[in-house]
Order: structure tokens, then sequence, then C-alpha cells
């Protein structure tokens, strides 16, 4: 028996190394326009679509700066780092609302569930950004045309996580997205690849994920635009194709109290490489006091428009369900103004 199990534990070990292999592999080899480790910086800037797909969706991920790629053990595992997954027990489902920008709203939904036995954990997700009724203006009609138009965005997502060890799992979603506006849409297929590592009973994590890698998208359908001469109306019907926005993530997590069963100080960063734009790199800090209130902050470096600190709060809810966690979430933006996050976590 002890030579069969040292046996597996080599098998799972050489499992482990060829996935983290494998990632690291495919996030050097993507091409040109959605490379992961490119050397063009901020020059990449606005070569992508699909942008709703990098809005941070959860309150807790949001107010730690975005540094949860290796720390995001619940719903929102499946927006983060899939391979996270794996390590929830029984079924969590999470809830999140974000109020975004001029009534604009971001909606979440995730759901997973863990197989007894082969440590694989099943997951779905469905993440919406609506903009609802906007009238139609133009050069000539300034205050409206009486005509309206919508934004809306659909993420939907499966995923398979599986713990190989204790220490090690991995990740992968398959994400239909869909971009539409003005009698215009979008639609592609895009993946989310992780690994996770915690470094034996230290306190430390991580983690590397790559986020929103796929095809491009070709958009279809039409668009009347008003132009000067004759005739006055054109109707756009060719475009070029949408590249989605991949994203490289690679995050450390350090629990100080690791040692302690009641009360929690984790330390977090990450390095994000977007293909859109320059590497940055992020700080939080999270204090959980007597399992109950969560003290939450972050910082993302080098983003212009992030030059106040996120800031948020979680609640673990009594005697409502085994495992119900409230969380809020505000971040501000120097030029467009707060954000408010909420989200609702629980393990059943």
């Amino acid at each position: 028996m002890t030579i069969h199990g040292s046996r597996s534990a080599r098998a799972r070990g050489r499992w482990a190394a060829c996935l983290a292999a494998l990632l690291l592999t495919c996030a050097g080899a993507f091409p040109a326009r959605g490379q992961v480790l490119p050397a063009l910086g901020g020059d990449r800037a606005g070569t992508s679509g699909f942008q709703f797909l990098k809005i941070p969706v959860d309150a807790r991920g949001a107010a730690l700066g975005e540094t949860v790629v290796a720390n995001a053990f619940d719903a929102s595992a499946l927006f983060w780092n899939p391979a996270l997954a794996s390590h929830l027990t029984g079924m969590t489902i999470g809830f999140s609302h974000t109020v975004y920008f001029t009534d604009v709203n971001l909606e979440y939904a995730a759901m997973t569930y863990h197989l007894p036995g082969p440590g694989i954990t099943l997951g779905a997700s469905i993440q919406t950004l609506d903009s609802g009724e906007m009238n139609v203006t133009t050069e000539f009609q300034p205050f409206g045309t009486g005509e309206s138009f919508r934004l809306l965005d659909l993420a939907a997502g499966l995923t398979l996580s599986q713990r190989l060890t204790d220490l090690f799992s991995y990740g992968v979603t398959t994400k239909y997205v869909r971009e539409s506006v003005a009698g215009v849409s979008t639609a592609t297929v895009v993946f989310d690849l992780g690994i996770f590592y915690r470094v034996g009973t230290t306190g430390a994590q991580m983690a590397v994920s790559v986020r929103n890698f796929g095809l491009d998208g070709r958009p279809s359908g039409k668009l009347k635009r008003t132009v000067i001469g004759s005739p006055p109306e054109v109707t756009e019907n060719r475009f070029e194709s949408i590249t989605p926005p991949t994203t490289f993530l690679l995050g450390f997590t350090y629990n100080v109290f690791h040692n302690d069963s009641r009360n929690d100080l984790l330390v977090s960063a990450q390095l994000n490489n977007p293909n859109d734009n320059a590497e940055n790199w992020n700080l939080g800090v999270e204090y959980v006091w007597n399992r109950t209130l969560t003290l939450r902050m972050g910082y993302r470096f080098g983003i212009e428009e992030f030059t106040t600190p996120s800031v948020g709060l979680g609640l673990q809810i009594p005697y409502v369900g085994p495992d119900l966690r409230f969380d809020y979430g505000f971040n501000r933006l120097e030029r467009l103004g707060p954000v408010h996050r909420v989200g609702l976590n629980l393990g059943l």
C-alpha cells in the first residue's frame, strides 16, 4: 500500500508539472495581437473588444484591488481562476450586482458543485452588462432623433476543475461571449485556464491564470449612419473582426495568521499582463475578525484612473444558512466617478 501510494503521488506530481508547463507554454505562444507577454506596453491600448469581460464582477475581488487570482475561494473563482473551484466543498452559489457608470448595470451569477471522490468540481456562470435604453443622437439632432438603442453584453461559461493533490489544482472554463448594440452583434468562444499551488502549511499560495483566450469575433448586422451629402444616410454592414481581451495573471497570497483558527490576515499581490494595454500590478489586504467581519483594501498600480484605494467589507450572516456571506465593495475612478458592488455567497 505504501509503494502504491508513493507511485500515485509521483504520478500526480508529474501531471501537475505537465499542466503548469503547458499553461505557461500557451501563454508565450499567442499570436502578436493575443499574446500574453508581448513587449509593446501601452501601444496595445484599444486593440481588443469585449471589454466587459475585464470588469470585476464581485465585491470582494474589486475591494482587494483585483488581487484574488490565488484566493477567490467562493463562486467568483469561476471568473478569476477556475482552478480554485476544486477547493470548494458541496455546492456554492454566488450573486453579484454592480452599479456601474451612467446607469449601466453589471450582473453575475455562478454555481459550483463538488463531485465526491475524484476531486472534480463542475461550475456554471453567467455575466451580463446592460446599458438600458439610450436615446439616439446625431450631429444634426443632438437632443435625440426619437429613436433609442441598447447595449447588452453576455458571457455564459461552463467550468471543470480538479484537485490533483491537497496542494495543486487546475481548471478550465469555456465561455460563449456576445456583444450587441444598435443592431450589430458579435459572438465568439473564449477559454479561461488556471493552476493553483499551496506551499505546504506555510500560509503561502500562488496561482497562474490565462483569461479570455480564444477566437476573434466578426460583427454581423447593419448600422444606419447619417452623413453630409447624397445620399444623406448610408448603411454599414462590413466590420473588422474583434480580438478578445486576453489577460495573463500571476498572483501570490500569504496568510499572516495561518495558525489562528478565528482570525485571518491575508496579504496578496498580483501581476496583470493584458494583450491590449501595459502591464500593471496590484496589492490587497484582507482582515477577518472572529470569522464574522471582514475588512478589505486594495490598490492598482499603473492604472491612470485609479488614484485612490478600493475598500470593502464582508459579513457572515448567522442563522440563515450553513455559510452565507454578504459583501460590499467600493472604488472610485478619477474622471468617471464611484462604483458600488454588492454580493451574496452561499455554501451548502
